[in-house]
């Protein structure tokens, strides 16, 4: 496990960091298809805190896009970095998550976030955070709509329909199972969201969340008891 300090001249305050979320958005690439599903390799990120002790943990898991077999996996430990403040969550991640990347053995292709990119208020969620400071193509596939409005899907798996900012669509719900809750998808880097979409249904055979989410998430957790027993 990779242990993280906070970078120097990391933003201590809303301020600073709603500056950098205004100079790196301009640096999202919107108009690169991103890789074809089901092909190279995708890597989930995943992150968990221990507030009380200060602690959070990223962990990346590389699966194999056509047969879900993990390839590779890193996990990475460090300080929280920012205080929580909605809308600038990916400042709290962002250290841990890039230090748990750089120690993966292997590229590691499509990253999936658990959480948004272009579906976030200021319009850069961690996906495209993370995406731009990388330059890996990247995308968002969030549990809940965040502040956004959408028409429910059609219960078969498939179905889609816009998350609205207004009239702008900013992602979509996306139905991964038949009648389960939707997902919902949006553009972090260097992916359309025609492609975002496609990815997360060849990442969810079976389940609600995409193969990456779950296998990291299961990942951090473990590294976060390690790393708080």
């Amino acid at each position: 496990m990779t242990t993280v300090r906070i970078p120097a001249g990391w933003p201590a305050t809303e301020e600073q960091a709603r500056a950098v979320q205004d100079e790196l958005r301009e640096r999202v690439v919107l108009d690169e298809p991103g890789p074809p599903p089901g092909t190279g390799r995708v890597t989930g990120v995943d992150v968990a805190y221990d507030d009380e002790r200060d602690v959070v943990v990223a962990a990346a898991v590389v699966l194999d896009a056509a047969t879900h077999e993990v390839v590779a996996e890193a996990t990475a430990v460090g300080r929280v970095s920012f205080p929580y403040v909605p809308g600038l969550l990916a400042f709290r991640e962002i250290p841990t998550v890039m230090a748990a990347l750089d120690a993966l053995p292997c590229p590691p292709g499509l990253v999936v976030c658990d959480g948004y990119g272009l579906a976030h208020p200021r319009r850069f969620g961690l996906a495209s955070h993370l995406g731009v400071l990388t330059g890996l193509p990247t995308i968002g596939v969030a549990k809940n709509p965040f502040t956004f409005s959408y028409e429910e899907p059609g219960v078969r798996r498939g179905s889609a329909s816009p998350l609205l900012a207004g009239t702008d669509e900013v992602g979509r719900a996306l139905r991964t199972q038949d009648g389960t809750k939707p997902v919902f998808v949006s553009v972090g880097h260097r992916v359309d969201l025609g492609n975002a979409c496609a990815h997360t249904l060849a990442l969810t055979p079976k389940y609600r969340l995409p193969e990456t989410t779950r296998r990291a998430d299961s990942l951090c957790r473990r590294a976060l008891r390690q790393a708080t027993s």
